[in-house]
């Protein structure tokens, strides 16, 4: 009986040992588990700051190409504004006109005004380039845009208000052959000149330099507005 009871304690002994065991195995399983789920999560986490610091650098970086596709579209309106507006120099093909007065002796009963250049004879210089494609003129030295005034004051011609006599130089670029063949034709403003002895000689370049206008550009009255059509009568 004594012995019964011995062997029944070691095998309840023996029982809570491998109880106690599995539930340390158990619980070490659980701790093993969680583990790695918890460095899971830190892997997770740390692919994600990852990520969104190369989205960041990348986000900045198309911000810096924005940015540099908008200030070289920016400067690229700016020069063609400034090239509309005349205020750059230009350079390339075209002509040089010389316009001077007649040398013809005047006679007593002839106008003498007839043989000295007036502005309607540069302005039908000017109209026959303009017409021929000059993309730029100037008048001894003073370059033509949308609000030049070309006008008598006097003995002497104004050309944005500057006065300069003659000897006239007329500067074009363009198509040098079209505005050679405008200036020459039959019947055209050289031929029609000359009649009254006014001196014009033409020359062809393939470097004319036409100075930027430095006058004053002001608008008091006129002032940007969307498009419309023009108001009926």
């Amino acid at each position: 009986m004594e012995q019964f009871r011995r062997g029944g304690w070691l095998i309840a002994l023996v029982c809570i040992l491998i109880g106690f065991m599995i539930a340390v195995q158990f619980r070490t399983a659980q701790d093993s588990k969680g583990s790695l789920s918890q460095q899971r999560i830190e892997e997770l986490s740390d692919r994600l700051l990852k990520t969104e610091h190369e989205r960041d650098e990348l986000s900045e970086e198309l911000h810096k190409m924005q940015t540099a596709t908008g200030d070289a579209e920016n400067t690229q309106d700016q020069d063609m504004l400034r090239y509309r507006a005349a205020l750059i120099p230009l350079a390339g093909e075209g002509v040089i006109v010389h316009m001077d007065d007649s040398t013809k002796t005047v006679k007593a009963e002839e106008n003498p005004n007839l043989y000295v250049i007036h502005d309607d004879d540069l302005l039908r210089v000017i109209n026959e380039l303009r017409a021929a494609g000059a993309e730029a003129i100037s008048v001894n030295g003073q370059r033509l845009t949308g609000i030049s005034e070309i006008r008598c004051a006097g003995p002497t011609l104004s050309v944005n208000n500057v006065r300069s006599s003659a000897p006239f130089e007329i500067r074009a670029i363009g198509d040098k052959k079209s505005l050679e063949s405008a200036l020459r034709m039959r019947g055209g403003v050289a031929e029609t000149l000359g009649v009254w002895g006014i001196q014009i000689d033409i020359k062809t370049s393939d470097n004319v330099y036409i100075p930027p206008y430095r006058g004053s550009i002001r608008q008091t009255y006129a002032h940007e507005t969307s498009e419309r059509e023009e108001e009926s009568k």
